[in-house]
């Protein structure tokens, strides 16, 4: 059994922040922990605009607290998101993610994110395979 407390982990490694200064994002469970998936938490702060395309991953956002907007790129639809709903790219959708007040976000990857990623200029991560051959080659 894993047990992680978010407070805790915020603390460690596990937080990662855009350079940007638009999220942070605590995540809670990776792919090495065996769930072929990962979990986090994600602050999206007030008065910003994230550009995402996620490419080689499967994502599902839950808003658990904060205001703000999805629009995605290929037809310039906006979703509003508050509190209790939830959004899925299941076609890797590129969007711009705004938000009006600081969005508290749950967010779960297939595949899993090993914790390393960060944004490229695209708005995507790198594939899986990819990431993890970066990581074989980083020294001990």
């Amino acid at each position: 059994m894993i047990v992680r407390n978010l407070e805790e982990a915020r603390k460690t490694d596990r937080l990662v922040k855009a350079e940007n200064g638009n999220w942070d994002s605590t995540r809670l469970s990776l792919a090495q922990d065996g769930g072929n998936c990962s979990f986090h938490i994600t602050r999206i702060f007030e008065g910003t605009e994230t550009h995402i395309h996620y490419k080689h991953h499967f994502e599902a956002v839950y808003c658990i607290e904060g205001e703000g907007e999805v629009e995605t790129l290929a037809d310039g639809k906006i979703w509003p998101i508050k509190p209790g709903d939830i959004y899925i790219l299941d076609q890797h959708d590129e969007h711009l993610l705004r938000a009006s007040k600081t969005m508290h976000l749950a967010c779960v990857f297939t595949p899993g994110l090993t914790g390393n990623e960060v944004h490229r200029e695209d708005g995507s991560y790198a594939p899986a395979d990819d990431v993890a051959e970066a990581d074989d080659k980083k020294p001990l």
